[in-house]
């Protein structure tokens, strides 16, 4: 520290602070939860999923905004209309939200069988390759015996031309 804001600490004065990001927001909130740390915490609730009323069983007025109605039954008529569609309007963002949500699941699951698929194939070339080499590894080591036995052969031949 410099010796300014030594002294501005010394006096008691309170340097402000200056948020320059949200990394510096994030900071100062986690300083001011940890200066008193037996402070219950409060988090709040996640929103709850908006849900509009059921339509109305039993509609009282049915006058709409044509002639003969009065003038404040107009508003009701409107109030109404705006309710229904409001109404229409979420369930059809639901049934769109539904439909994508499945399409997402749907393509998750066939990725997920698309490299089970992958692994397996791998799999079972892997293991072929190492059945293969287990098969080599017993012909080498005959073969190996083979031409030490050959060598041996041809040893003892040379040895009993040299006994002659």
């Amino acid at each position: 520290m410099s010796n300014k804001n030594k002294e501005a600490n010394d006096n008691g004065e309170k340097k402000p602070i200056v948020i320059k990001n949200a990394a510096d927001l994030q900071r100062l909130k986690l300083e001011k939860l940890m200066k008193n740390p037996d402070k219950p915490v409060v988090i709040p609730e996640p929103p709850k999923q908006k849900t509009l009323a059921p339509p109305p069983d039993f509609v009282r007025n049915v006058m709409g905004s044509s002639a003969g109605a009065g003038s404040g039954e107009f508003h009701v008529y409107r109030h109404l209309r705006r309710k229904e569609y409001a109404r229409q309007k979420f369930i059809q963002e639901k049934s769109e939200k539904e439909k994508l949500d499945d399409e997402y699941h749907k393509k998750i699951e066939e990725n997920r069988k698309a490299a089970e698929e992958r692994t397996a194939k791998k799999r079972a070339k892997r293991l072929k390759k190492k059945q293969k080499a287990k098969m080599k590894k017993p012909n080498q080591s005959i073969c190996k015996d083979s031409s030490q036995t050959e060598s041996n052969k041809n040893e003892s031949e040379s040895d009993s031309d040299n006994h002659e």
